[in-house]
């Protein structure tokens, strides 16, 4: 990231912001993934969109991609230290969209 910030809201908003990368934090943050797994579990994004954002999420110390020597060549994605660090965040921000969701009536619980 080449940006200084004056607000830390706003730094955050730019690391985590967008349609997907809270997404696919919130499924590293279940399990290590493979990138054919994380498209499976994100149907809706495209592989240009998840590759575009792995390598920001990568660029940004969010997450780690490790490479296997072996063919077909292995990658996985799992939460750096850092990422980890966004956990009680998103754990924030999932009771607020449940509990915000059930009071609008606009939440169904389905995983």
């Amino acid at each position: 990231m080449n940006t200084n910030y004056n607000c830390p809201m706003l730094l955050t908003r730019d690391l985590i912001g967008g349609k997907w990368k809270i997404l696919i934090l919130w499924r590293l943050s279940k399990a290590t993934h493979r990138f054919s797994e994380l498209k499976r579990v994100i149907p809706k994004i495209t592989p240009k969109m998840l590759t575009q954002q792995l390598r920001e999420l990568e660029a940004d110390d969010l997450i780690h991609r490790k490479v296997y020597a072996q063919i077909p060549p292995k990658v996985e994605y799992s939460l750096t230290e850092t990422g980890k660090s966004l956990l009680p965040v998103m754990d924030s921000m999932a009771d607020f969209g449940k509990s915000y969701g059930q009071l609008k009536k606009i939440y169904k619980n389905t995983p």
